[in-house]
């Protein structure tokens, strides 16, 4: 695997340094894809116990049809698994790419919220898997149950709920949004204050635009990420001064 080593902000490098360096990148992230992949296969009957969880008790099996169903959804669901799996590894190898871009007083904005992406990521997902698919499963299944011989797809139901974690951890990244929105001076805390009700609009249409399409779940998946709102508000008051200077850049331009 190619060495992949940091690279300072003013250190010049041509283009094909810069497309070495990504090529490495790529390649780590891959690699890194590579090893949850061969691990999410080994243990493919604990994942689809673990997926399968979410799911009420007369669901837990999952239909296949046709004779290639069971071995191909098997492993894509290891491969689902895998990317979720991976994806904070992959996250943070783009920060590391983008990252000599800025000069050092952007770095120390840029790091600490660089940082959070993976961890609020995983936060995402966690909640997503504990708290919105039991009940939005339930729910969808249950619906108009008495009209419905209701079965439940293998192939879709992992789909369904790979794709709905997935978007709950890109979800709670609005912290990481909206505390650089405020250190770039793009928006005010008092701007945001201010405009809560436009907020809670943004919120309401991010959650209908999610794979779960149920009003009990869509309020699921709306509490989270307005209270990550208000977190962000009071994160971006403690790091931004009452101007809405930054800190750095107000100690280098008073320097």
């Amino acid at each position: 695997m190619p060495r992949v080593r940091p690279v300072a902000h003013d250190e010049q490098l041509s283009l094909v340094d810069h497309l070495d360096e990504l090529r490495s990148r790529l390649i780590f992230s891959l690699f890194a894809f590579g090893v949850a992949f061969a691990v999410c296969g080994w243990q493919n009957h604990r994942i689809l116990e673990i997926v399968n969880k979410p799911l009420p008790d007369k669901y837990d099996q999952p239909l296949t049809f046709g004779v290639t169903e069971p071995f191909t959804t098997t492993f894509t669901n290891a491969a689902y698994a895998a990317i979720l799996i991976s994806l904070p590894v992959i996250l943070y190898q783009v920060y590391a790419f983008v990252l000599p871009a800025f000069s050092p007083t952007e770095k120390r904005v840029a790091k600490p919220l660089m940082l959070m992406v993976p961890f609020l990521f995983i936060a995402g997902v966690v909640f997503c898997y504990f708290v919105v698919l039991p009940p939005a499963t339930d729910f969808l299944l249950s619906f108009n149950a008495s009209e419905f011989n209701t079965q439940v797809r293998a192939r879709d139901y992992y789909s369904f709920s790979t794709m709905t974690m997935l978007a709950m951890g890109l979800g709670f990244q609005v912290p990481v949004l909206i505390v650089a929105l405020v250190r770039l001076n793009i928006v005010s805390v008092e701007m945001l204050r201010r405009n809560r009700r436009y907020a809670v609009l943004v919120i309401a249409v991010l959650a209908a635009l999610l794979p779960t399409i149920d009003p009990i779940t869509m309020l699921l998946e709306m509490v989270p990420l307005l209270i990550l709102y208000e977190l962000s508000i009071v994160l971006a008051s403690i790091l931004v001064p009452a101007d809405g200077e930054a800190p750095e850049v107000a100690a280098a331009g008073s320097s």
